[in-house]
């Protein structure tokens, strides 16, 4: 009898506990709903914002900010904000993608960055050089101008007249100083077939291109034979396949009796990683280093060359101010590992890898920093570059390429 009690009381207790419960639950969903998807709710979030806002400076005062709100709660106040008061239409997809941009953007690291579907996708094309535009190299300068550095050989843009140096102003119309340069890129990109039209500066005077979108192939290198028996390679980009390239110019050269090679990395941004490591092992000897890296750890990775038959050539090496990343990591084990006479100006100074993660089931991705790299001998490269073995700079009024002469004279001396 006792124990028949005992339940009755405890399935009692229980069913006024889960009753509790599922009350609780029911009026914090109906709460919710209320206050964060009906008009009147959000108008409400909002009066009491507008009234405690003595409350708030308060707070602060005190310490107790509202940055302590986690992210959620901040953009649900502004976006109900935005629902009550905005006169415009909001677009909620290019809100979510701007505030993803926004928030990586924060870390105020140059090359960590939030990449759009069309961002990610375009990044992946030119890792393999294909793709549909006008064909050109760009950059900002430090006034906010949009800078032709070149465009690319055979390209619409090449063809259309576009030079290095040009400065672009407008595209269709619209003005693009100060504007992101991924921003600019997307204006002039367009459906193959198509036209943009571009307003340039150059030493001053206004010019108008029509320039024609078009499949566009990035030759990642060329070679020649210069007078004197010197072979010449130009490395424009790290792709895929830059390393095989070199190799085939290389062996091109050696069947022709040519053992003096000049190496061009100039205006060479970087790219692939570990095509520059293969680039390196043609002219490093097995277990020399070609590189130190540490990652968020602190960790070392020490890469060191696998060829036991490197080339046996006279090498000089060409770099300037734009010769970053990729091309950097080559500079430092080809002058540490004295296989390379280096000649030019100062490197740029990317001494940091990055990783390209494809993020939310592969429409978009993250470019994040991982690992900074040193030089064969542990010098530094980030924002301070590496120095060449000869300093000669460029004189851009002459029509002589300065460097390249020295060059050659320092091959045949």
């Amino acid at each position: 009898m006792d124990s028949e009690r005992k339940n009755i009381v405890y399935k009692s207790i229980m069913l006024v506990l889960i009753t509790a419960m599922l009350t609780f639950m029911l009026t914090t969903i109906g709460i919710y709903n209320y206050f964060t998807k009906t008009d009147k709710g959000v108008k409400h979030i909002l009066d009491v914002i507008i009234q405690d806002e003595n409350e708030i400076v308060a707070k602060e005062e005190a310490g107790n900010t509202i940055d302590t709100v986690d992210l959620q709660t901040k953009l649900s106040i502004i976006k109900a904000y935005l629902n009550n008061k905005y006169i415009g239409e909001l677009n909620e997809e290019d809100m979510i993608q701007s505030a993803i941009k926004g928030y990586v953007k924060g870390l105020g690291d140059d090359y960590t960055e939030y990449l759009t579907k069309s961002e990610y996708e375009e990044l992946l094309v030119n890792v393999t050089g294909d793709f549909v535009g006008i064909g050109i190299y760009m950059t900002k300068d430090n006034n906010g101008n949009v800078i032709v550095i070149a465009p690319i050989e055979d390209s619409p843009a090449e063809e259309a007249g576009l030079q290095t140096g040009d400065i672009i102003t407008k595209v269709n119309g619209e003005e693009c100083y100060d504007i992101d340069l991924d921003v600019v890129s997307n204006k002039i990109k367009g459906e193959e077939g198509t036209k943009v039209k571009l307003e340039l500066v150059r030493d001053g005077e206004i010019l108008e291109k029509e320039v024609e979108r078009r499949h566009v192939v990035i030759k990642d290198s060329k070679a020649e034979v210069l007078e004197g028996n010197i072979g010449y390679i130009q490395l424009i980009t790290f792709d895929e396949n830059s390393a095989a390239n070199v190799e085939k110019y290389l062996d091109e050269f050696e069947a022709k009796g040519i053992n003096k090679v000049i190496l061009d990395l100039r205006d060479n941004t970087g790219g692939i990683v570990t095509e520059a490591i293969s680039l390196c092992e043609l002219f490093v000897k097995k277990d020399d280093i070609i590189m130190k890296s540490y990652d968020k750890a602190k960790i070392e990775t020490v890469v060191k060359s696998k060829n036991q038959n490197p080339r046996d050539v006279k090498l000089i090496l060409l770099v300037n101010e734009m010769s970053a990343s990729a091309s950097e990591i080559t500079t430092g084990a080809l002058k540490d590992n004295k296989v390379a006479t280096v000649i030019g100006t100062t490197t740029y100074g990317k001494g940091v890898m990055q990783e390209i993660m494809p993020i939310f089931n592969k429409t978009a991705g993250l470019k994040l920093t991982t690992e900074e790299f040193l030089t064969p001998n542990g010098n530094k490269i980030h924002k301070i570059g590496i120095e060449p073995d000869i300093e000669v700079k460029d004189n851009p009024e002459t029509e002589e390429d300065e460097q390249l002469e020295r060059a050659i004279q320092e091959l045949n001396s």
